[in-house]
């Protein structure tokens, strides 16, 4: 197995909807599940096609009242292609003998294959090959083929190519007692002799979407097979083909599908464009040409050349993070740019979270920052849209300014629930995660990295500063002054953790002061304050009187930047929230003697009657998420302005500290932990690396990877590699260079993006090798140790490590 494909060797029905999580193809626009061509939705199999910001509220009644959810649709199921011997049952392949079995996912070009031999009911053998593929380079085609081979014996075969319009929203267990009808079938019909349509629209956001399939039967270059029967139900449609095969003679056939949307552009309607675009695409051979040749441009900018200390280690840990570059790329492409939808957290590989858009992008858009910035730049245009929104949302709280929600769907409302199922103890409780807010910071720290990284000044005065002065004055807002110790506090927020959303006995909800929640509402106030400099007079001016911005304004800007409160306790450990140390201390090899997992630990101490909140415990990273997002250098200025003293211990201790009393409920807390490590303890750095990358391949959360895979965590380990491993960071108008290789590998390169200028970056154990690309247009300044460089087109330099 080469670090280029992932392959399964057996047929495991316990391990199939994992399995179909991973190996999705997609291409921003769409995706769709690595589900058999064959596969129905049951308790193994779970096909299921997503298109991107593709949204529908429905409303059940939960507990004696009525809950509205929006989720991410399950489309109609293209892949539908069965195949029967003979007029006897249709392949299903739980009910024959396997003979042999393969399944290969190809990361370098995008194409999903599956190839089984078996034994039916009859003592037949038959072999089939199959590959698939959703085109990276045209948002709207999908192909697969099915090679159908028998193996002593001659017959009839039937081939069925269907679209199915039943398909429910069904991914995912804890869902289950909701309403999951989201589509209603408006067209379905047979074309011509290879072509069937269908077309639907969601029941509340009516969203049409129309997918129209080609299918064409071949023995060998010989167009065969004819169209026998049309099958149509109330939902499905499709034909029904007979062909006559014989042993050793192999049958092909392949099926074309375009999908389309009323939300398109440069379309007259989807379903007249989705026929037009079946009818003009192209054959199997050539859109698997198309496909390399875009697949191969992909990696030219996104490639990660490596080489471990031991050979096999380093194509393991290179091909998982292939694995996790082409998940991100499948989710967030070239051809996401075009369009108004978010990253979700778990791609749009599945249901899980609904499909929804949280605080990932904080892990997200610094690998896209360095390799195609204008991906990110379309990906923050989501959240400029849905400033509408995020005003009101502010306005319902008394708050000035935006207020973005912590989950987000199609049109930036809060969508995070009300109430909740625990899937151990079956109950529903509440949910107080929409006091995450925290996700307005990241949303401003996304904006502001972007820029550092682009200098795209045409973005930052007419929508990135617009984002961050608004969400600056909602945290000036929410920031309540405190005239008897003259601080400036934040009360019934609640931080990553997500473990403590109250005090023990507490009706009320939220907490105060939460270390991390604090610190970065300062962060963006100063980052406010910077870009209010930044700007252009006429554009300053013209922002202040839209926003309602003024003098009086920015003077309590700069006081809460200096008299916010962070708590301390045992000398220098930030605490994680106003009294944090006065909750019990956990047992923690007791409940992993009991539990053996506990990675949950909400769930399991709900189930017992207890809460987290009554102890020194996390979920995920807290407070030291200070140390993923800001340098010791700018903490230490933070602390300095705030009145607190910031020591060269403070790092250190407080690492200690909380990583001991973290349960990694989140496979985002492996990526932090994994950073902060890095440069003091870069063995348990590694593990942690290590963690990351199984983090879904081996779905470490023990079933949550088939409902949808943790992109957060996918960019995170890429993320580690360029910026923690390799130490890159955009600062000022200089792109610095600080790395720190893992003793585990030998050398380690990849291209990257620094105000539209290409540079190549290679390490090994002694040297830094940083070259200028032919492409450079202009100067770059680099910076390492302290000095700047500058570098023009062709150059190269190599610095000692």
């Amino acid at each position: 197995m080469s670090a280029w494909s992932l392959v399964y060797e057996s047929y495991e029905p316990a391990k199939e909807k994992l399995r179909e999580a991973l190996c999705t193809l997609g291409n921003g626009y769409f995706a769709t599940r690595g589900a058999a061509h064959e596969a129905q939705a049951d308790g193994i199999h779970y096909p299921g096609t997503y298109l991107a910001g593709g949204y529908n509220r429905l409303k059940t009644e939960v507990a004696g009242r009525d809950i509205e959810n929006e989720d991410l649709v399950n489309m109609p199921n293209w892949l539908c292609l069965g195949f029967r011997i003979n007029g006897g049952d249709w392949f299903k392949i739980d009910e024959v003998e396997i003979i042999d079995y393969r399944k290969e996912l190809d990361l370098k070009r995008g194409v999903l294959y599956r190839n089984v031999e078996f034994k039916d009911a009859e003592a037949r053998v038959t072999r089939i090959f199959g590959r698939r593929l959703v085109h990276a380079g045209n948002p709207h085609l999908a192909a697969q083929e099915l090679i159908i081979e028998p193996v002593g014996w001659s017959g009839r075969i039937q081939v069925l190519s269907a679209l199915d319009g039943r398909v429910i929203n069904a991914g995912v267990d804890r869902y289950k007692e909701l309403n999951s009808k989201h589509l209603q079938v408006l067209e379905k019909r047979v074309i011509d002799e290879e072509t069937v349509f269908l077309k639907v629209h969601t029941s509340q956001s009516e969203l049409r979407v129309a997918e129209a399939a080609r299918t064409r039967i071949f023995n060998g270059d010989a167009l065969i097979g004819k169209a026998v029967e049309d099958v149509e139900e109330s939902e499905y449609v499709g034909q029904v083909y007979e062909v006559e095969a014989k042993a050793g003679e192999a049958i092909r056939i392949e099926k074309v599908v375009a999908l389309y949307t009323s939300r398109d552009r440069a379309i007259s309607e989807c379903g007249l464009d989705a026929r037009e675009a079946v009818t003009a695409a192209p054959d199997m051979a050539e859109l698997m040409r198309t496909q390399a040749l875009r697949w191969a441009q992909l990696w030219h900018r996104f490639g990660i050349d490596m080489e471990g200390v031991s050979p096999k280690q380093g194509e393991d840990v290179l091909r998982v993070l292939h694995l996790h570059m082409f998940h991100l790329l499948q989710t967030t492409s070239m051809i996401s740019m075009g369009l108004d939808a978010g990253v979700p957290s778990r791609g749009w590989h599945g249901e899980a979270y609904r499909g929804h858009i949280f605080w990932d992008e904080l892990f997200i858009f610094p690998t896209l920052n360095l390799r195609v910035p204008e991906i990110t730049r379309g990906l923050l245009m989501y959240r400029y849209r849905r400033l509408p929104q995020a005003r009101r949302a502010a306005r319902r709280e008394g708050l000035k300014g935006a207020m973005f929600p912590w989950q987000s769907g199609s049109n930036g409302r809060e969508e995070s629930q009300e109430v909740h199922l625990n899937p151990q103890s079956g109950r529903w409780i509440p949910d107080n995660s929409r006091r995450q807010r925290h996700v307005n910071a990241a949303i401003a720290y996304n904006v502001w990295q972007y820029y550092q990284v682009t200098g795209d000044k045409e973005f930052m005065f007419f929508y990135g500063a617009q984002m961050i002065l608004e969400i600056a004055a909602s945290w000036s807002s929410l920031a309540e002054y405190n005239q008897e110790i003259d601080k400036f506090e934040i009360h019934g927020v609640m931080g990553p953790d997500e473990y403590h959303d109250a005090y023990p006995g507490s009706d009320e909800a939220g907490l105060r002061n939460n270390a991390y929640t604090n610190i970065m509402a300062v962060w963006v106030l100063n980052c406010a304050l910077e870009v209010l400099k930044l700007l252009p007079r006429v554009r300053r001016e013209e922002l202040c009187f839209e926003l309602d911005l003024g003098q009086k304004d920015f003077d309590r800007w700069e006081e809460i930047t200096r008299k916010m409160k962070i708590v301390f306790h045992d000398g220098n450990i930030i605490s994680q929230f106003e009294g944090y140390d006065k909750l019990e201390e956990f047992d923690w090899e007791g409940y992993r003697e009991k539990y053996g997992d506990i990675q949950r630990l909400d769930r399991i101490l709900e189930k017992e009657g207890d809460t987290p909140n009554r102890y020194k415990l996390s979920k995920q990273a807290d407070t030291l998420m200070l140390f993923y997002l800001l340098s010791a250098e700018e903490l230490s200025a933070l602390f300095e302005r705030l009145g607190y003293e910031f020591s060269h211990d403070t790092i250190p201790r407080n690492i200690d500290y909380y990583i001991k009393r973290t349960s990694h409920g989140s496979t985002l807390s492996y990526v932090v932990h994994s950073w902060v490590l890095a440069r003091s303890d870069r063995r348990r750095a590694w593990q942690m690396f290590r963690r990351v990358l199984q983090s879904d391949i081996q779905d470490i959360q023990g079933g949550t990877t088939p409902e949808g895979i943790h992109l957060g965590a996918m960019a995170g380990s890429l993320d580690l590699i360029q910026r923690a491993f390799l130490g890159i960071e955009a600062r000022g108008d200089v792109l610095w260079f600080n790395p720190c290789l893992p003793e585990e590998l030998e050398r380690l390169g990849l291209q990257v993006c620094y105000r539209r200028n290409p540079i190549r970056v290679e390490i090994s154990k002694k040297h830094l090798t940083i070259s200028a690309m032919d492409g450079v247009s202009e100067t770059v300044k680099i910076g390492f140790r302290k000095k700047v460089y500058d570098f023009n087109g062709g150059e190269s330099r190599v610095f000692l490590l």
